[in-house]
């Protein structure tokens, strides 16, 4: 199917899916998978995530991309609070 969306419809692959038929896939999925909850938000804060930590940890570029106000909102998201970013830090070799 040629579409320019990500979730294009079936029926209408110019139109895209509406957020309830994507929560109804994300959650079906998730029960095939045996994985409690897999929302609407998984995708965003999983490739979130993977851009902070791909990124070298940079949560001025996650926040952006988030367009969160602050950064202490975009670790908050990601679960992260100061002990875990301390324990991330300390991993790294600094030479």
């Amino acid at each position: 199917m040629d579409s320019e969306w990500l979730f294009p419809s079936i029926q209408h692959p110019e139109r895209h899916i509406t957020e309830k038929q994507f929560y109804k896939i994300m959650s079906k999925v998730g029960d095939l998978l045996g994985i409690n909850y897999l929302g609407t938000h998984t995708m965003r804060k999983t490739g979130a995530y993977r851009v902070y930590t791909q990124s070298n940890y940079n949560i001025g570029l996650v926040m952006h991309l988030l367009n969160h106000s602050s950064e202490a909102m975009t670790l908050a998201y990601l679960g992260l609070d100061q002990a875990s970013t301390e324990t991330m830090l300390d991993q790294i070799d600094f030479g």
